[in-house]
């Protein structure tokens, strides 16, 4: 099975984009994050055309996560659990029934929080920990599952192409990273981690400054195993090269591979 993240950075944007990718990567699950679409504009039906169910929470110009999967659902839930009032469309859950049993795909985007001195990083810490919470729940079940998408958090000095530059940072604050460490310590793997352990693999480049030509990156979008899932990993890679297409995302696809 092939489950695949990529923030899209707007599905209006990028639909062609998106197609392409699709149907040369053919993923079995999609994790799409910022499609910024309400649920009712997404092209649900283009994908279906490709042989994708659809699922989607999103929220008009702003957020938005989307699921594409060729498995039927057997659940979705939408909306992070533990504040009823956070009317922000970032979190997308679903159940895929599959040879060995379920597997769980969770698909997030998780908030900037920048600038660092406004009620933005004092919300992308609290979702986090409320992520946190979520996952704790999750690991009860037993099952295998994947925490996927746009983190907004650049884990180690070694996943930025310059530390310096972003010390100040909502991405690489030491409160943020102590909050993704934190998810790593109930058990979670980063699964382009087990794989890859060569320094400077990025998933993010700015539009800006020529950042993709001079690989100006970081690596802000993760997959996050459960113990069940990472027993049956089998690779995880970055696709760098839809960031070279004509109006590209500024991120790019990360896709693994697990066996069920």
């Amino acid at each position: 099975m092939k489950i695949a993240t990529w923030n899209i950075n707007g599905i209006k944007a990028r639909l062609e984009t998106v197609k392409t990718w699709l149907g040369a990567a053919s993923p079995d699950i999609a994790c799409f994050q910022e499609i910024k679409s309400v649920d009712e504009n997404f092209p649900a039906e283009i994908f279906e055309e490709l042989g994708y169910n659809v699922a989607v929470h999103g929220q008009k110009g702003f957020n938005g996560v989307a699921l594409l999967s060729k498995i039927p659902f057997d659940e979705v839930i939408r909306g992070l659990p533990g504040d009823d009032g956070d009317a922000q469309a970032r979190y997308i859950e679903g159940v895929f029934s599959v040879p060995s049993g379920v597997v769980r795909v969770v698909n997030i985007y998780l908030p900037n929080g920048n600038p660092i001195d406004s009620d933005k990083f004092p919300y992308k810490l609290s979702w986090m920990e409320r992520l946190r919470s979520r996952v704790k729940e999750l690991l009860t079940y037993e099952e295998p599952f994947v925490v996927a998408g746009d983190y907004n958090v650049i884990p180690t000095p070694e996943d930025v192409y310059d530390p310096a530059a972003w010390v100040n940072d909502a991405l690489f604050r030491p409160e943020t990273r102590a909050q993704f460490q934190s998810l790593l310590n109930l058990g979670l793997t980063d699964a382009f981690r087990a794989c890859h352990d060569e320094p400077h693999q990025f998933t993010f480049w700015d539009y800006q400054a020529g950042a993709w030509q001079k690989n100006h990156g970081i690596r802000i979008d993760h997959l996050l195993l459960s113990p069940q899932a990472a027993d049956r990993l089998v690779s995880c890679d970055i696709d760098a090269e839809p960031r070279g297409w004509e109006k590209p995302s500024d991120h790019v696809p990360v896709v693994m591979e697990l066996s069920v």
